[in-house]
């Protein structure tokens, strides 16, 4: 019986030893993933601070976690099982998928250019897409409802960009993996988010409240600029939905054949790394951006008349039948 006992916990021990050694795999393989799509990430981090701009604050933190929850729902329920069903039956129809996620960044970004240049103009734009909110609540219900609208196309990049760098054959090892790429990203965001729009509030507890005047003087310092700050990255993150936009579309032109625009941008990257070869990666990097950038603000500012008279008109004039056949 002694003899049967320890056959059966050697054989546990041999079983958790592959667990484990799957799990890690499962670990190495997420962070791996994860680095891949680290571009998309900084985006995501970027574009998401803007919508908390202009409430109360002790309605930040309740935005963020709407906004996280969402992100969840998106990678999780929605984007997980279909690019792991997709990447089985239909690996054709993603980029196609992709390429609409990027047509509407760049329509989302170009329209903030327009409101910050043309704001009368913007607004009346605007009037004939949504009905205006009528208070506080609907406000931040419209806010929270459009950073979930431009998560899920961030995170559709970002579970895409994590699959095709998972080298595994599995589904559910693959679908492991996802699934603990989606979960760490949106809280690795979502947490930076967070102390981003937290900071002026730790500023003003430094400066009422420090025992040092070094103390008190970083907390006003700081108060002073996290509003210039999120200004910035609010600018950053108008930037980064167009570049990410128009990346996304030549990047899918190139797939369907169209690949000479791509070649012209990784030459372009080329020159600016040899040409500032102290900040080669960089350079290289931002030559991509700025190409890709200036591509998609065209593109979006193409969209926005479509959107207005095109395609605003045909989605009201389906609300209207929808109710009939109901």
């Amino acid at each position: 019986m002694s003899v049967g006992l320890l056959a059966l916990l050697d054989d546990v021990a041999g079983l958790a030893k592959v667990a484990a050694a799957s799990l890690d795999d499962i670990a190495g393989q997420a962070t791996k993933a994860g680095l891949k799509a680290a571009g998309a990430v900084v985006d995501d981090a970027a574009v998401t601070p803007r919508y908390v701009d202009g409430f109360t604050a002790d309605r930040e933190l309740p935005i963020v976690g709407r906004i996280a929850w969402g992100s969840v729902r998106n990678k999780l329920i929605f984007l997980l099982p279909a690019a792991l069903i997709l990447s089985l039956v239909a690996p054709w129809i993603i980029t196609p998928v992709l390429m609409l996620g990027g047509a509407y960044l760049c329509y989302e970004g170009a329209e903030k250019v327009f409101h910050a240049l043309l704001p009368h103009e913007a607004e009346s734009h605007e009037a004939g897409l949504e009905p205006a909110a009528l208070d506080p609540q609907s406000e931040e219900d419209t806010r929270v409802a459009g950073a979930i609208k431009t998560d899920f196309i961030l995170s559709a990049e970002i579970m895409t960009i994590a699959l095709a760098a998972i080298e595994v054959d599995n589904f559910w090892t693959r679908a492991a993996i996802l699934a603990l790429v989606g979960v760490g990203i949106t809280a690795l965001v979502y947490g930076a988010v967070a102390l981003l729009v937290k900071a002026d509030d730790f500023g003003l507890l430094l400066a009422g409240k420090g025992r040092l005047g070094s103390t008190r003087s970083f907390g006003r310092w700081l108060v002073r600029a996290m509003p210039i700050f999120m200004q910035v990255l609010a600018v950053v993150g108008t930037a980064a939905m167009i570049w990410v936009g128009g990346g996304i579309i030549l990047h899918g032109l190139a797939a369907f054949g169209l690949a000479a625009p791509e070649h012209w941008i990784e030459h372009a990257a080329e020159w600016a790394a040899h040409a500032l070869p102290a900040v080669g990666g960089f350079a290289g990097w931002a030559m991509t951006a700025l190409i890709d950038g200036i591509f998609g603000l065209a593109f979006g500012l193409v969209m926005i008349p479509v959107a207005g008279y095109a395609i605003a008109p045909l989605w009201r004039a389906v609300k209207a039948v929808l109710p009939k056949r109901a």
